[in-house]
């Protein structure tokens, strides 16, 4: 075990922090950090300093000769946790309110925190005023009140010596004769920053300018609170010295509603997480307004926003409340309270702020933002502080989704595949006008890619008043084609009703093979890959024969997983077609189109039974004879671990040791570790082994925003390099086994 790794186990075992043991060695807590992360070592001298801070043996940590059994666990500890993977968990509460009561408020609030403490959180959010209430009114300018303001946030301050969230509490504080309405981020004993509203509703319902200053009207940027100097702004980022890409910045309420959120520019300065702290009282619609601006605020920020509204107990002699907490991570909700609740929960989001830094990298136009507010951007001021972070285990409680490139909500998943359809559709009718081509060429096999590609052809056909009998059918038994699959190509052609022709490949690929002097041409049972290739070669061979004496063009089926995985035949082979439809399609959304077409009864009940057919079977290539069918994914893997592994890898550049904790985290009720870890190693061993095919694909849509991999597209890649980096750091950040 590297010793930057035997450090911070043994740190975290003793209950220490980076900061701690910096002071007992003499450096710096991100010197400390740099050991941890691996980027830097220490000297010899260092060690032995550490050792003795940490009262081990320093050849524990030179050495690692811990028992193998006690490493293992430890490795394994690691590995469940949630933010040892770039995670962070925040949570969020809308206490019951007891208006103009702060004593009241602090001890629910404290209650809330002590809940979010237990759960390991990073943070835990309250409403927009929640130490006062948001509605009383002119009680907010007397002074009773914000004394004992002040008092339960003393209160609050003290007991965060023992907790390990920081708290964002919502409070009006006074301030050079103006009282602003804050949001107070409090953290192991100190208030570590205060933050104005800075837009003041004042219409409708509304009447804050009557008590409030807004946050620009001061220059001030300190604030004297519970007995210490605070740094006082709507400018303030929080960043965690000890948890790389969490960094946060409170708003409130209205702030989110302006055509300019002071969040917007908190992104752009750095803030993976922003949070809001609103009161906003509830009318019919008002809970979908606000879903959508957080949506839509995590989308263009690429950041995750983090909503809480007040709830029950706040005044409703005008108004009434909802307590809606809602979280929202580019895009993504993966978190929300239930609203009107009379017993409030605390609710539990854990924030992928890794995937968030990743894909602002990967965003050119975040970074030109970024440059062009750079003055104004220049004026935040950024607050270090160190979380601590939790020694034991922290598991995942986020859903995952299985099938990334398929929606589990129906309605999503309805939508997602009309429009996958209709693009595979417009995209080959765009290349049949431009070519000015009347016929196209397709072998059709049974199986689930040719299936789809033939009943995409068909309605594009429709779509361009084009006879079907245009479209050339045609199926192609080889040496270990099945009746089943013949079967059910035949009846697709049929229904549909196209120019159905059937050639057998096994003469010329018997020719072939003797030519060849291979073994299995006299009989031999020896299926290597020249023997599959030589039946996918005839095949695709003799499909661009006839599309030059039909004087038309070959469509292609081979789909997205099998070219991340380089199940094709290279060249002339299944790899090759003069235009994919598939190309951009996942092998699990395949399956749900096919569905989706045979349910939407887009053709005749005939051709929707044969696609619920297809469906059925085995995927196989049918080229090497047996008893039992050809299976595909015995060799490649399950596709839907595959396409699950494809998405993370390309679509956000993970870590192949986060890739498997997700799986783990995904599909943990079907595979056991071990399985996953497995189909994850041949999976990347394959994606890099095969960049070469994907360097020569075929034109043809992108579909899916997990990407598509023509290097005319989302990747580019050279087909020379090595997965040694990649599995090494699979090897290296995750435990042999796990229970």
């Amino acid at each position: 075990m590297p010793i930057g790794d035997q450090i911070r186990r043994f740190r975290e075992k003793a209950g220490r922090s980076q900061a701690w043991l910096g002071e007992k060695v003499g450096v710096g807590q991100t010197t400390i950090s740099s050991w941890e992360s691996g980027r830097t070592e220490p000297t010899r001298s260092d060690t032995r300093k550490v050792a003795q801070a940490l009262s081990v043996d320093i050849s524990l940590l030179e050495l690692g000769d811990e028992p193998a059994e006690a490493q293992q666990k430890s490795v394994s500890e690691r590995f469940n946790s949630l933010y040892t993977h770039g995670f962070v968990r925040v949570a969020a509460c809308a206490p019951v309110v007891a208006p103009a009561d702060p004593a009241a408020n602090a001890e629910a609030i404290l209650e809330f925190w002590r809940e979010a403490n237990t759960a390991r959180a990073a943070v835990l959010l309250t409403p927009e005023l929640s130490i006062t209430g948001y509605a009383i009114d002119d009680l907010l300018l007397q002074a009773p009140l914000l004394d004992a303001a002040e008092a339960a946030l003393a209160r609050l301050k003290a007991e965060s010596e023992k907790l390990l969230p920081l708290l964002i509490v919502g409070a009006p504080l006074r301030l050079q004769g103006a009282i602003y309405n804050c949001a107070v981020i409090i953290h192991r004993g100190r208030i570590l920053g205060v933050a104005p509203k800075s837009f003041l509703p004042n219409y409708r319902e509304f009447y804050e300018k009557r008590y409030f200053g807004i946050a620009g009207d001061t220059d001030v940027n300190a604030i004297e609170i519970c007995g210490e100097r605070a740094p006082f702004g709507a400018d303030l980022v929080f960043t965690a010295a000890d948890v790389r890409d969490f960094s946060f910045h409170a708003e409130i309420c209205e702030d989110f509603w302006t055509p300019t959120p002071p969040s917007t520019y908190a992104a752009l300065a750095g803030a993976t997480v922003l949070f809001n702290l609103s009161a906003s009282n509830i009318v019919i619609g008002k809970a979908e307004d606000r879903a959508i601006l957080c949506d839509a605020q995590s989308r263009r920020c690429t950041a995750a926003y983090v909503f809480a509204a007040a709830g029950r107990g706040e005044s409703t002699t005008d108004l009434a409340w909802d307590g809606q907490i809602v979280a929202y991570e580019m895009g993504e909700k993966i978190a929300e309270g239930e609203r009107f609740a009379r017993d409030p929960k605390l609710v539990i989001a854990d924030i992928d702020v890794a995937r968030v830094a990743q894909e602002r990298r990967r965003l050119s136009n975040f970074r030109d933002a970024a440059a062009q507010e750079k003055h104004r951007l220049a004026a935040f001021v950024r607050i270090p502080f160190e979380l601590g972070l939790p020694a034991e285990a922290v598991p995942l409680q986020r859903p995952l989704d299985r099938f990334p490139f398929v929606p589990d909500d129906p309605a999503k998943r309805d939508r997602d595949c009309f429009e996958a359809y209709n693009i595979q559709v417009s995209g080959l009718a765009k290349r049949i006008e431009s070519t000015k081509s009347k016929r196209v060429v397709i072998g059709v096999s049974g199986g689930l890619d040719s299936t789809h590609a033939l009943i995409v052809i068909a309605r594009a056909f429709d779509l361009l008043g084009l006879p079907r009998k245009n479209i050339i059918g045609v199926t192609m038994p080889g040496f270990a084609t099945s009746d089943a699959t013949k079967a059910n190509a035949w009846s697709l052609m049929r229904s549909l009703g196209i120019d159905a022709r059937e050639v057998s490949i096994a003469p010329l690929a018997q020719l072939m093979l003797e030519e060849l002097n291979h073994p299995a041409a006299r009989g031999e049972p020896v299926y290597d890959v020249a023997y599959e290739n030589v039946q996918a070669g005839m095949r695709t061979d003799y499909l661009f024969r006839l599309a030059n004496t039909e004087g038309g063009f070959v469509v292609g089926t081979g789909d997205l997983s099998e070219l991340a995985l380089g199940w094709c035949t290279y060249g002339v082979g299944d790899h090759m077609s003069h235009y994919n439809v598939n190309g951009g399609a996942p092998k699990t959304l395949i399956q749900h189109l096919i569905r989706w077409v045979a349910e939407k009864q887009i053709f005749d009940a005939e051709v929707s039974n044969t696609l619920l057919k297809v469906l059925s079977g085995e995927i196989s290539p049918e080229l090497i004879p047996g008893d039992a069918p050809q299976s595909t994914q015995a060799v490649v893997g399950p596709y839907e671990l595959q396409d699950f592994n494809l998405y993370w890898l390309t679509r956000y550049g993970l870590a192949p040791s986060k890739i498997l904790y997700l799986a783990w985290n995904a599909w943990r009720e079907k595979y056991d570790y071990a399985t996953l870890k497995h189909w994850l190693e041949v999976f990347i061993t394959r994606f890099f082994a095969n960049q070469y095919k994907r360097s020569a694909v075929p034109n043809g849509p992108k579909i899916v925003s997990g990407g598509a991999l023509s290097p005319r597209g989302d990747w580019r890649m050279p087909s020379d390099v090595s997965a040694a980096t990649w599995l090494a750091e699979l090897k290296q950040n995750t435990p042999d086994k796990l229970d």
